[in-house]
């Protein structure tokens, strides 16, 4: 069987990113797709953005991606996420602004639909404890997407806080966040998809959401050095996978 990474919600956390990586690598897994949020927070955007754009098939932009390119030339930008803007630098900025809103494709004869946070906007916030309409919605198609048919199977980032359910017969996940984890687990987060890529015949196919230990005193000790904004918060977040600010 074919096997698939998805990741999301890096935040600038370089060693998370290297760990989930390398990990990846160790399981034979040939194909890896991001679902936006690499930037902010931590110290490294840049050398994520880097990183990601060798070792990815496809990436979507998520809502720091958007928020980001929205406000860059904007007077009211705060000093944190200018601090955030010279560490990016123009071209990788300009790359940002031209990533695509989903990722779709067939696996063991279901249809694959991967986003940032819904499948109509990248600032849609749904939790799993919302409401099952609300979860159901996730599997619809919107303008944003190549087909208008409905997902059988249908990944996402933005929550931070991973999970696979089912849902009359299709199969919702949630890859959790690599660099910025608030499900008060801390170890980076993602998924892998198993199954007959591009077949479209149903075939054996599953979900796994995967957890990584990285070095956590190495990306406190990477953002003091780099004079991250905010540090005392970063690093509490970090080792606490809570949501501090």
């Amino acid at each position: 069987m074919d096997k698939i990474a998805v990741i999301s919600d890096i935040h600038g956390n370089l060693p998370a990113l290297e760990a989930v990586l390398e990990d990846i690598e160790a399981r034979g897994i040939g194909t890896v797709h991001c679902l936006g949020d690499l930037i902010g927070k931590g110290p490294s955007s840049d050398k994520v953005i880097d990183l990601v754009r060798r070792r990815c098939s496809s990436v979507v932009r998520g809502n720091w991606e958007d928020y980001f390119a929205r406000t860059a030339d904007h007077d009211a930008a705060s000093d944190a996420l200018r601090w955030q803007l010279s560490v990016i630098g123009g071209e990788r900025m300009a790359w940002i602004g031209a990533l695509p809103f989903a990722i779709e494709f067939v696996l063991s004869g279901r249809l694959v639909r991967l986003f940032h946070a819904s499948p109509r906007s990248v600032h849609e916030r749904i939790q799993p404890w919302d409401g099952e309409e609300r979860l159901r919605s996730l599997f619809e198609s919107s303008p944003e997407c190549a087909s208008p048919a409905a997902a059988d199977i249908a990944g996402y980032g933005d929550i931070h806080h991973a999970y696979v359910r089912h849902i009359e017969g299709r199969a919702l996940f949630n890859t959790g966040s690599v660099g910025h984890p608030l499900d008060h687990l801390p170890a980076a987060s993602y998924a892998m998809l198993e199954g007959e890529l591009g077949s479209e015949s149903a075939a054996p196919w599953s979900i796994q959401v995967v957890r990584v230990p990285y070095d956590i005193d190495r990306a406190v000790r990477e953002a003091r050095e780099a004079g991250l904004p905010k540090l005392a918060e970063y690093e509490r977040e970090l080792r606490s996978a809570r949501l501090i600010y």
